[in-house]
């Protein structure tokens, strides 16, 4: 069984599906049609793109494969933060301070993106602000407080480093040592956010064909020519393309496929919570993240429910996520091992029923930064016919804010200004080791041992 089937059944239970309207199916493409931009992809990097893109003047075609958010983008633990999947200091011994500072920026003007969108597009989304990064000992706190330090002074970000003493009136659980909150990163509704910004590009005149699996891309003859993106029953011929399909390409770009690996990570959410319990576990509201190295991840959700006898009501629920599977098989007794996850951490919980268990894969590269380029810088053969096609892969977890701030900077690259997204593509990136065959049971090794550091 491939990952995209086992994957199929992960979507099944997914509270953020249950707590949605979506609208009807798009057609599948069915002609042979021509566009300036062509994306493959309706995930929120697509969609940041094409929204972009049609701002600029742009015609742009839009093919998913499933439905808008089928994916990542609509499964996800719903946290956007600031910064990437990997340390500052990674992108500092690449491209130096200054660079560095300037992707820092930039995944600061993401979050700031995303409540632009929330506006400009009328998105109800259910937007909070506020991010705990919290320490489960005295040794993680203190290289948590470094790196606090360390920002402040080198990025002049700011934000609020919580003691032991002062910890329960952030957090209601015993797990924790210490902390910091982050007022400028937060949470939201991923797969609402991802169908409002469907819905956006459409009005903007975006052509978005759903169920149109891509399968292959054919060059030009001549350099800096168009391509045809080819489905089953259609195909497009662009002048730019972009692949936006992460881990679900499934084969339209076999060069990139070592340079990310598909990781499954599982979410539940409980059952409804009383509201003053609720609040008491997350007096802020905040997301929050512990900084182990396989981490957990979780939040409060609310969502409104319509009453027919009086005003809507508001529903409590704890969203947890973590138990990530490096070998795309999904956890025995999915559920259950969640919920114990959670009592752990919230023992006020032990009791609590889960509702909803799902699942989903994300792509992340070696060192955990984001893998931009062009598809020609990775065939290594000038004149490949594939100049004009740029992807955007590798986001490591941290895809909710950076997909938005990578589909801007994909779109000034095709309008003629690609300063800012070439900062991202010199990034250096490295294959996997043991090719396709090894690459797999060698990460699962390799994040065994750092579950084990975790532990101990």
């Amino acid at each position: 069984m491939s990952f995209l089937s086992t994957d199929r059944n992960l979507a099944s239970d997914s509270y953020y599906d249950a707590t949605v309207q979506r609208p009807a199916t798009r057609a599948s493409l069915g002609d042979d049609i021509e566009c300036d931009v062509a994306i493959v992809g309706g995930g929120l990097a697509g969609l940041s793109a094409a929204i972009e893109l049609a701002d600029r003047g742009h015609d742009v075609v839009l093919l998913e494969a499933k439905q808008v958010g089928w994916g990542a983008s609509g499964r996800n633990g719903g946290q956007a933060l600031a910064g990437l999947a990997c340390e500052q200091d990674t992108i500092e011994a690449q491209l130096g301070l200054d660079e560095a500072r300037r992707v820092w920026a930039m995944t600061l003007e993401a979050l700031t993106l995303i409540r632009q969108r929330c506006e400009r597009f009328h998105i109800d989304c259910d937007w909070r602000a506020g991010y705990l990064s919290l320490a489960v000992n005295a040794r993680k706190a203190r290289d948590l407080q470094a790196w606090h330090a360390r920002m402040q002074a080198l990025y002049g970000f700011e934000t609020h480093w919580i003691e032991p003493s002062r910890l329960p009136s952030w957090i209601g659980s015993p797990r924790f040592h210490s902390g910091l909150h982050d007022p400028m990163s937060g949470h939201l509704h991923p797969l609402k956010y991802s169908l409002g910004l469907a819905r956006g590009a459409t009005e903007l005149g975006v052509r978005l064909f759903e169920n149109s699996p891509v399968i292959a891309l054919d060059p030009a003859a001549t350099p800096g020519g168009s391509v045809r993106v080819r489905t089953a029953s259609g195909s497009v011929r662009a002048s730019h393309v972009l692949l936006a399909g992460n881990v679900y390409l499934q084969g339209v770009a076999p060069v990139l496929e070592s340079r990310i690996m598909p990781v499954g990570t599982y979410i539940i959410a409980s059952e409804v919570l009383d509201p003053g319990l609720a609040r008491s576990l997350i007096p802020s509201g905040s997301a929050v993240c512990d900084t182990n190295f396989v981490l957990d991840y979780f939040r409060v959700a609310t969502n409104e429910v319509a009453s027919p006898s009086g005003p809507p009501s508001t529903e409590h629920r704890m969203l947890y996520g973590g138990r990530v599977s490096y070998s795309t098989a999904t956890p025995r007794n999915l559920k259950a091992s969640m919920q114990r996850r959670m009592a752990q951490t919230f023992p006020r919980l032990a009791s609590t029923d889960v509702e909803f268990a799902w699942g989903g894969f994300v792509d992340i590269s070696m060192n955990r930064a984001p893998d931009f380029g062009r598809l020609s810088d990775r065939q290594h053969r000038p004149g490949s016919g594939f100049a004009n096609v740029y992807y955007l892969q590798g986001f490591s977890g941290h895809g909710l804010a950076l997909t938005g701030i990578a589909g801007r900077l994909v779109a000034e690259a095709i309008d003629g200004d690609a300063r800012r997204f070439d900062t991202f593509s010199r990034i250096r990136h490295h294959a996997f080791p043991g090719g396709r065959l090894l690459r797999m049971p060698a990460l699962v090794a390799g994040m065994a041992y750092h579950r084990l550091k975790d532990l101990l």
